[in-house]
């Protein structure tokens, strides 16, 4: 089964609640899974994949410390530079290219803010750990090679970044279940075009492949 969800589709937070008379905040959210007062229980997770969001930070904006707790945090920076902090002691810069891990574990605090002069768009990607237990930690790796992949063994998932050229074709992992979302390029999954901010839940589908109609930077979780 191959579940296509449009970016466009994706439920809108933070600067879209501007139009209801809160203010400005330099922040525009597109959440492809229920979240906050965008309450759909039929789009809770697909497999521990809680949240997969889309943030556009204004150059000096952010968002504050605040908590987190039984939750593997996944980010990669596609534009821009974002500043993070955290309680277990990490203050890093990460840019396009680097992957960033923060495990919530018992619970933690951080923030993450946009410090630098240009925009900051970023995907991050909460998944449900099968033990909430432990101290946090944080994982910074920089400009990861495509193709490598990305183990978050609390979960039960790897995370493979692709970019491939245009007319190349990638394997979609063999998992009984995978995840993927496209950040930049336009794609074709067994006849469905995807392009910037669409993402495809599949189950059961051994033998898919992407192919590139132009250069293209995808995520691709693939979970046991």
């Amino acid at each position: 089964m191959i579940d296509v969800r449009r970016g466009a589709d994706r439920y809108e937070g933070a600067d879209a609640d501007v139009a209801a008379g809160g203010p400005a905040t330099g922040i525009t959210t597109l959440h492809a899974f229920s979240f906050g007062p965008h309450y759909d229980p039929d789009n809770l997770r697909f497999g521990p994949v809680m949240a997969c969001n889309e943030e556009s930070l204004a150059p000096g904006a952010g968002f504050d410390e605040h908590p987190h707790s039984h939750t593997e945090i996944v980010t990669w920076v596609a534009e821009g530079e974002l500043t993070h902090r955290d309680a277990t002691g990490a203050a890093t810069l990460v840019r396009p290219g680097d992957l960033q891990h923060l495990a919530a574990a018992s619970g933690t605090r951080h923030v993450e803010r946009n410090d630098g002069p240009a925009p900051l768009r970023f995907v991050q990607m909460w998944l449900a750990p099968a033990d909430p237990a432990g101290e946090p930690s944080y994982t910074l790796v920089r400009g990861i090679a495509d193709s490598t992949p990305y183990a978050v063994p609390a979960a039960g998932a790897v995370l493979h970044v692709r970019r491939p050229g245009a007319g190349e074709r990638v394997a979609v992992p063999a998992a009984g279940r995978v995840y993927l979302h496209v950040v930049r390029g336009d794609l074709r999954l067994d006849g469905a075009e995807l392009g910037p901010g669409d993402s495809a839940r599949i189950s059961g589908e051994p033998e898919l492949e992407l192919i590139a109609g132009s250069p293209a930077e995808v995520l691709i979780w693939e979970f046991s």
